[in-house]
């Protein structure tokens, strides 16, 4: 189920319409923000890189639990990062992912390093399924968010292995660099 609400006057242009588009077309809010950052010039190399809070907890909610298919005991895990092309921090995600379903390199690479989940992920053939999209932030994003989307990712089984909240910051649609 998609949800589209809020509006945001003055952000609500072309710029953002266009940032929405290359989300759509894509599984993978990294490969997206990858793309984006390219287009618009924001940094080269346009490598986007998962700076991790490595301090963050958040345990999953019954809702999180469901929506992952997993027992009150199977474990959890809770990724908060900021997703940065360059200096330019164009995303703030809070990931909740089910360790069992991935490799145990995935969860290295996730625990210890700036990898992005969707890079690291990405040998499992994932499909995202958008359940919600804001204009605006979700309860979960910070203030200043343009756009937050809601998603699951998918196996080919339908098997859920991460839940995730993504919060667009305002430099997605700044004037691009020149």
């Amino acid at each position: 189920m998609l949800v589209l609400a809020g509006l945001l006057g003055s952000c609500a242009g072309p710029g953002l319409s266009r940032f929405e588009s290359v989300l759509a077309a894509n599984d993978s809010a990294t490969v997206a923000l990858g793309q984006w950052c390219q287009t618009r010039g924001i940094a080269k190399p346009p490598v986007i890189r998962a700076l991790a809070d490595r301090t963050a907890q958040a345990s999953a909610s019954p809702d999180i639990r469901a929506a992952l298919g997993v027992r009150d005991d199977e474990a959890v895990a809770y990724r908060h990062v900021r997703l940065a092309c360059g200096g330019t921090v164009l995303s703030v995600a809070h990931n909740w992912y089910v360790p069992a379903r991935l490799t145990s390199e995935m969860n290295r690479t996730l625990e210890t390093s700036d990898t992005p989940f969707g890079k690291v992920v990405s040998p499992l053939g994932f499909r995202r399924e958008r359940l919600a999209a804001q204009r605006g932030a979700m309860v979960e994003c910070p203030t200043g968010t343009v756009l937050s989307h809601r998603a699951m990712l998918k196996l080919a089984d339908a098997r859920v292995i991460s839940l995730v909240v993504e919060c667009y910051t305002r430099a997605n649609i700044s004037r691009a660099r020149g």
